[in-house]
């Protein structure tokens, strides 16, 4: 009978090992095989509006300081109202003193002003444009008046508008990416037909004194003279030889929105402006978007550096194309579709 049971039971145990061994599954060494998680895609970022009516506002009211030419009362308010612009957008503000002097031995005293959002965001874009305005109408038929500083609504005033706009949309609707906005101050205090230094002295204040030590962005979008009825924004060349795909795919993105005719696909020479120091003295690759009509002296509007350059060049539906453009750019850029 012990025998029995004594077989009876090692059968039993024989079945329970077998058992055993058919459900744990077989050592596998981390040589053998290598877990791989699949990447997720971002979901596609909502593009918000681009208010045209708030942008031409914010044109309007610089106008109304008078020429915002450096060390006057009507720069001083300027800024002051830029900066209080900023804040109330919930950006994080730095006012970049310093001085700057000018071809004609003048010192001035500037300011660039600095907004960022998502200050401590890896990846970053840079906008910028020139918030001070000229002080002579060298290029006015008038004669009496090429002493005279200019209004500067689309000179200066235009890219600055689009600009804040842009600001009060980051501050209402969350971006998943570092964004800084820089007004330049003194680039439009240069000598006409002479040296190119002596031009755009607040980009080339802030390429050698970056804001933050060792600053680096994807790429960088300058907006000047973005204002009048009919602009024509070429591939300027200096942004072609810096960053081609960055402008090849936003002419592109602007033609799919509807604003082709705006962006036009023409290759147009090099020129100086605020870019042209920032890709040559920091680690920005800046493009620039800037009106180049076709057929015209000076290779800008009729009303450049002139008393002509008011508001009644400003045209709402180009800055819409503009600020609506430059919105798609970013929030594309941040869920990684452009």
């Amino acid at each position: 009978m012990n025998k029995h049971i004594l077989k009876a039971l090692g059968c039993i145990l024989v079945i329970l090992l077998l058992g055993a061994c058919k459900s744990d599954p077989p050592v596998v060494k981390d040589d053998d095989k290598k877990v791989v998680t699949p990447t997720k895609k971002k979901p596609h970022a909502k593009v918000p509006r681009f208010n045209r009516d708030s942008a031409y506002a914010y044109v309007e009211k610089q106008v109304a300081f008078g020429p915002r030419v450096p060390n006057t009362a009507a720069h001083t308010a300027c800024k002051n109202w830029l900066v209080s612009k900023f804040n109330s957008f919930g950006a994080e503000v730095i006012e970049d003193d310093f001085d700057a002097k000018g071809y004609t031995g003048t010192i001035y005293k500037a300011t660039n002003i600095i907004a960022q959002y998502n200050p401590g965001h890896a990846k970053r874009i840079l906008l910028a444009a020139h918030w001070d305005t000229r002080f002579i109408g060298d290029y006015d038929k008038d004669t009496a008046k090429q002493k005279d500083p200019i209004p500067g609504a689309d000179d200066g005033g235009s890219g600055v508008g689009v600009l804040l706009e842009i600001a009060r949309v980051l501050g209402e609707n969350n971006i998943d990416m570092g964004v800084d906005i820089i007004l330049f101050d003194v680039e439009d205090q240069g000598e006409g037909k002479g040296a190119e230094a002596s031009w755009c002295l607040g980009a080339q204040h802030w390429s050698k004194n970056p804001h933050v030590p060792g600053y680096r962005n994807e790429f960088g979008i300058l907006l000047d003279m973005v204002g009048s009825k009919g602009a024509r924004f070429t591939r300027e060349g200096g942004s072609m030889a810096v960053a081609p795909q960055v402008v090849n795919k936003m002419w592109k993105l602007a033609k799919n929105m509807g604003y082709g005719n705006y962006f036009v696909m023409d290759q147009t020479r090099e020129i100086i402006d605020d870019h042209y120091f920032v890709n040559r003295m920091s680690n920005t690759k800046m493009i620039d978007i800037i009106n180049r009509p076709a057929n015209t002296q000076t290779g800008f509007g009729h009303y450049w550096h002139t008393h002509d350059d008011d508001m009644d060049v400003i045209n709402k539906t180009t800055l819409r194309a503009v600020g609506q453009t430059v919105l798609a750019v970013l929030y594309r850029s941040s869920d990684g579709s452009f």
